[in-house]
């Protein structure tokens, strides 16, 4: 197991008690303002200096150390939002709120970075300034954008920012990262094709928008099979499809159908989204049709920078041992709008095993599901990793 402090391990029952009433009190997307109340609370009766609204509901919270003599900084970020899901769990401190629930444990996070805020404000053993970066909207709605926007890294200027994340599919304990892409962009599509509708006895007298719909699906699968290396992991699915009148003898005049694009570099990213056009185009084309294409780009990928992959290998490795670090852990077709701040700054995303050896167990559960639970058993454990960081990187 972890290597963990007397004064971090005792901090385990409060940080527990914080983050089940945020399990309690769930809030999505620019709402987390129960969060935001208990984040600010604590940081005022411990007399930490901090700014409220950056990104809305977004938190940044400044401690500097003994000494300040490096002018280096640091962020520690944790994201606060919750899912609309309906929980079903049926633990104690369930969702108080019909169809909210804390189902990807971002109310663990921000309770690990606030046990980190109360230990590092009690010890300040570094030498520069660490930034506590507690971001809301982190499921899809762009909360890292909307910070960043806001001044985030302007304001707030650091070296290097980390982060983490708790993994259901890891057990308790073991720790895991990459150097480069960890997680996957996670990009939006949606198309119109627009043909001629007419009666179902009659096809030649249509342009049928379900037909040429049909062949542009099949058409773009084969981006990733026949136009991207073996190599280059990448995912496109379709999510949605609509078209008809409820008629089962009219042929209608549009077909819609929509679904995301997942990859691991920019190049990648901009490659799909012009196949995905150009295919689109040249099939509607061919039969008469016309095609039109929207994408929205969303989360970019998450990726590791080299430096500080490395650095937050050594830390571990420290922490937890060898045999409990992965530091070549597989690609995840998952996202993360972590990634938005690593385009703005070096730094390193890991994930922290919390599963149980008991497969029915909440804290097994997949993320995103109605059966999910974090482990307050790990909070300790991102105390000390978020602690560590600070200290060692600013020695």
């Amino acid at each position: 197991m972890a290597n963990i402090r007397n004064s971090i391990a005792v901090l385990q029952n409060e940080m527990s008690g914080y983050r089940r009433s945020m399990h309690e009190n769930p809030q999505t997307a620019y709402e987390e303002q129960f969060a935001s109340d208990l984040v600010s609370e604590k940081l005022s009766e411990w007399g930490i200096e901090h700014q409220r609204h950056i990104g809305v509901t977004g938190i940044v919270a400044k401690i500097e150390g003994k000494k300040n003599t490096s002018g280096k900084a640091i962020g520690l970020r944790a994201d606060m939002d919750a899912l609309d899901i309906l929980e079903k769990t049926n633990q104690p401190w369930s969702s108080k709120i019909p169809g909210k629930m804390h189902g990807c444990g971002h109310d663990g996070h921000t309770s690990i970075l606030l046990g980190v805020a109360k230990h590092l404000n009690e010890t300040k053993n570094f030498d520069g300034t660490v930034y506590l970066v507690f971001q809301p909207a982190e499921e899809g709605q762009g909360g890292a954008d909307k910070m960043i926007q806001d001044g985030l890294f302007k304001k707030y200027p650091m070296d290097a920012i980390f982060g983490l994340h708790n993994w259901p599919f890891l057990e308790k304990g073991k720790v895991a990262l990459r150097s480069g892409p960890l997680l996957a962009s996670a990009d939006k599509f949606s198309i119109v094709v627009h043909g001629k509708g007419g009666h179902a006895a009659y096809p030649e007298q249509t342009i049928d928008p379900i037909m040429t719909a049909n062949k542009i699906i099949s058409e773009i699968q084969t981006i990733i099979s026949r136009e991207l290396k073996p190599t280059e992991p990448a995912v496109l699915s379709i999510t949605n499809m609509s078209a008809g009148t409820g008629s089962f003898n009219v042929i209608p005049d549009t077909a819609e159908f929509s679904g995301t694009i997942r990859v691991f570099s920019e190049e990648t990213r901009a490659f799909m989204q012009k196949r995905v056009r150009d295919i689109c185009n040249a099939v509607a084309g061919s039969v008469g049709a016309k095609a039109d294409v929207d994408f929205e780009y969303g989360m970019p990928p998450t990726i590791n920078s080299k430096k500080e992959a490395n650095f937050c290998m050594d830390v571990l490795t420290d922490m937890v041992g060898a045999d409990n670090l992965d530091t070549d852990v597989e690609l995840c077709m998952g996202s993360e709008d972590f990634g938005s701040m690593l385009l703005e700054c070096p730094g390193a995303y890991i994930f922290m095993g919390q599963a149980e050896n008991d497969n029915d167990s909440p804290h097994n559960q997949s993320l995103h599901s109605p059966h999910y639970d974090f482990n307050d058993d790990i909070i300790p454990i991102g105390i000390e990793y978020f602690t560590r960081i600070a200290e060692s990187y600013l020695k």
